[in-house]
């Protein structure tokens, strides 16, 4: 399994336990139990920050990874002009 998709995946679950979170606190607000809607809406930034952190992480492997695709042809193709 690769790093970037690894992120990806992290990121997808994050933003589900985010969603539950957001959800369980609109329902607790709509019982005015304010505390547990505090709670749930901490609860529900936090994954959703941890969601942020695993996408930047992975757009950061998807970036070096195609880097690495392109910098080798690039390479080659200044080594014939060089040569010619």
């Amino acid at each position: 399994m690769s790093k970037t998709w690894e992120h990806y995946h992290h990121a997808a679950r994050d933003h589900e336990k985010a969603a539950y979170h957001f959800n369980e606190a609109a329902k607790y607000n709509q019982a005015e139990e304010h505390e547990k809607a505090a709670h749930h809406a901490y609860l529900a930034h936090g994954h959703s920050q941890h969601a942020v952190h695993h996408e930047v992480e992975a757009a950061k492997l998807h970036a070096e990874q195609c880097d690495s695709l392109v910098t080798p042809s690039s390479t080659q193709e200044a080594k014939k002009k060089s040569a010619a």
